[in-house]
């Protein structure tokens, strides 16, 4: 039986404590969120100066009537605006809703619109290259705006600034149709607008899946500790409660009875040490692990951690007394793949034929010197040495790292 598991936001029943923290995304998709950053960002941090180098290509080249006072007047507020759309840009990149230096957009904005209104004036034919920038710094109000008022107030700049545009060339007398110039206004500012917020958009989904991803992660760290401490307090609880009963009878009994106090002490003693030996085992993971448990814990962990990973066998087939050995080899490699390793993908086989027993562990995110060797693995071996077993843990070509335990069934008769 072979299953493919890929990443996926089910919270884990997780099997293993990470004390290194949350299990870290992986590096596919790390890759893939950088690809993405890296497109969204050049999709729209360098957007207001490339308007406003084509506005002044386009202006200078265009045959406009411009003087050079009028350049004076124009170019200087062209730069400071493309320079202000940039850090506003940047802004975005933090995601959709960032309410910092709203003041400081709409003063921004008012000025880009005066710029429109200063070159409409002047030549209104070249008015469509004027209207990138504000259309870009209308993107960014609008991207900084909560979501239930963000495409209103998208229309309403759209709106204003083809009325503004309109009333300029109006009343100022200029040679082109004033509808013309609305509409060329409006539609440029829109569509600009629209594009810019979608782009932000899907940035910040993005950012959206990899929190939920981290918080995902830390919820299965913070629920295995919740258990960890839950099965700690029944082991300790249980046994202090008797201790202490025990402890007063004998102090009661210590003069009246003192072979009736010294069995109590008896009993004292030896309950502090089945108290030391189950505490002991808690924490070296032998209480209640069995390689099913095991199994499904570590291919959750996996999905949790984004890795792809395929399954081959059934850990049912596993004889049990085997069972708890095979889970402390599978728990231990999960353990190191989520904290060694920068795996995308892994591989967990079970592999059982006439009564000998061989588990293997494979991962892609191999990182020699850190896998082969550690308190952990040194346990297993002695493990499965005690049981005429042995584990391997070696580096393969490609990158891969292969850790393998095998076990002969107890009591096999040949």
């Amino acid at each position: 039986m072979t299953v493919v598991i890929t990443g996926g936001s089910a919270l884990p029943r997780a099997g293993a404590i990470d004390d290194a923290g949350p299990v870290s995304s992986s590096p596919r998709h790390q890759q893939r969120l950088h690809r993405l950053r890296r497109y969204t960002w050049w999709t729209i941090v360098p957007t207001a100066p490339v308007f406003a180098l084509m506005t002044v290509l386009m202006t200078v080249l265009g045959g406009g009537d411009y003087s050079a006072w009028h350049l004076a007047v124009l170019l200087p507020g062209l730069v400071l605006v493309a320079v202000q759309g940039t850090r506003f840009s940047l802004e975005m990149m933090r995601g959709l809703g960032s309410r910092e230096h709203r003041a400081e957009q709409a003063v921004t904005f008012g000025g880009a619109v005066a710029l429109v209104v200063y070159a409409v004036a002047l030549d209104p034919v070249l008015v469509i290259w004027w209207m990138f920038l504000p259309g870009l710094l209308a993107g960014t109000i609008v991207a900084a705006t909560p979501t239930g008022h963000r495409w209103g107030l998208g229309t309403a700049l759209s709106v204003l600034l083809a009325v503004v545009c309109a009333v300029a060339n109006q009343f100022l007398g200029a040679p082109v149709a004033t509808p013309s110039v609305a509409l060329y206004a409006g539609l440029i500012t829109a569509v600009i607008i629209m594009t810019v917020v979608a782009q932000a958009w899907i940035w910040d989904v993005a950012l959206e899946l990899d929190r939920a991803r981290e918080v995902d992660s830390e919820l299965a760290v913070a629920q295995e500790r919740l258990r960890f401490a839950a099965d700690l307090h029944d082991i300790q609880g249980h046994h202090l409660q008797a201790i202490a009963l025990k402890a007063e009878l004998a102090e009661r009994l210590v003069d009246r009875a003192p072979e009736a106090a010294a069995a109590q002490s008896a009993e004292i003693a030896e309950l502090a040490r089945t108290a030391l030996r189950e505490t002991r085992a808690l924490v070296h993971g032998y209480r209640r692990a069995d390689l099913v448990t095991e199994w499904a814990n570590a291919c959750e962990l996996m999905r949790a951690a984004g890795i792809e990973t395929t399954v081959d066998g059934d850990a049912a087939e596993v004889p049990p007394p085997l069972q708890p050995l095979f889970g402390a080899l599978v728990r231990e490699g999960t353990t190191n793949v989520l904290r060694h390793s920068r795996a995308a993908a892994c591989e967990l086989r079970i592999e059982t034929a006439d009564g000998g027993i061989r588990v293997a562990l494979r991962n892609d995110g191999s990182q020699p010197g850190r896998e082969g060797a550690g308190s952990g693995l040194d346990g297993l071996r002695q493990r499965f040495a005690a049981l005429g077993g042995r584990v391997s843990a070696e580096h393969r070509a490609g990158g891969w790292f292969e850790l393998v335990g095998s076990a002969e069934e107890p009591g096999r008769i040949a």
